[in-house]
């Protein structure tokens, strides 16, 4: 059976219920009397059956009438609570943000963020995870996160990509002396410590590594590890040189237990990436003007 009441005949009705009086329910809905006299007409002929007694100016419920009451009064008070859900989402006062950021802005870039975006929408709930590029990529195509943050070009024609941040990427290396001029030879000759394929710091040393005539081909690669921490403590052991984010190696620079090879590789950016087809959540889109705002302060 086609459902065919509406929710304002539901409203209507109920206020000539509780009223016992059309015009009265009408000047406290701020309707005409008109449509709610239609409105009733409607809904008793729809379901033919009669909701009210009317007799001379008097209008009364019938037993009919009296059994809906309670049914139509909870199925507004249903729809009101879902519209309070609806609102509270849109107004950020309910909800949940699923972000993936791969390993470096997870670790070193976005926490700033989320904190001053946990201080000013307390009622969402922040679910992060970190994945290298690849498969943060994979999370946000797949439905599995609503934002991705990455340091790799996405080439995904699913994905929507755009530059939200910016970082350094440095050379590095332990005890051995630094020279004063690093040059290609330097370069292809020297053991690196790199981490994993699909990381975007790998790929953005390649893509630097290219435009001075070095493909990753000629490189000596002694060690693959997974994580920018594990890269700089194999570094720190004499392990080779290798590729980090400057917020990655500051603090080692510092302290002098490593040394940036002059050579700056340019800056790189760290990119947003979401589905281009999927609902645009009030949420996400609340956490990229947080840090459009921070960034430009």
């Amino acid at each position: 059976m086609a459902l065919s009441m509406t929710l304002e005949q539901l409203r209507l009705f109920i206020a000539v219920a509780e009223r016992e009086h059309v015009t009265a329910a009408a000047h406290a809905l701020n309707v005409t009397q008109s449509a709610v006299s239609a409105a009733l007409a409607a809904l008793e002929n729809q379901h033919d059956v009669k909701l009210f007694h009317r007799v001379g100016r008097g209008i009364r419920l019938t037993d009919a009438g009296r059994l809906f009451l309670p049914e139509a009064r909870a199925v507004l008070a249903q729809a009101t609570a879902a519209t309070y859900v609806l609102e509270e989402f849109s107004g950020l006062k309910r909800g949940a943000l699923r972000v993936v950021a791969s390993q470096t802005i997870a670790a070193y870039w976005l926490p700033r963020f989320l904190v001053a975006f946990r201080t000013r929408y307390p009622q969402i709930v922040l679910d992060v995870a970190i994945s290298n590029t690849e498969e943060a990529a994979r999370s946000v195509r797949d439905g599995e996160a609503d934002l991705g943050i990455v340091e790799g070009v996405v080439d995904d024609p699913a994905l929507a990509q755009w530059p939200l941040g910016k970082d350094q990427l440095t050379i590095v290396q332990a005890n051995a002396p630094v020279p004063e001029q690093v040059d290609a030879a330097w370069l292809r000759a020297a053991s690196w410590v790199m981490r994993e394929p699909g990381s975007g710091t790998r790929a953005t040393l390649e893509q630097h590594l290219r435009l001075l005539g070095i493909t990753p081909a000629e490189l000596t690669i002694s060690l693959v590890l997974p994580s920018n921490e594990s890269v700089r403590t194999a570094i720190e052991a004499g392990a080779g040189i290798g590729a980090l984010s400057s917020l990655v190696v500051s603090p080692a620079l510092k302290a002098g237990t490593l040394h940036a090879v002059p050579q700056a590789l340019g800056t790189r950016l760290f990119y947003g990436i979401r589905h281009k087809e999927r609902y645009r959540s009030p949420a996400a889109e609340a956490l990229l003007r947080l840090i459009s705002e921070q960034d430009a302060s």
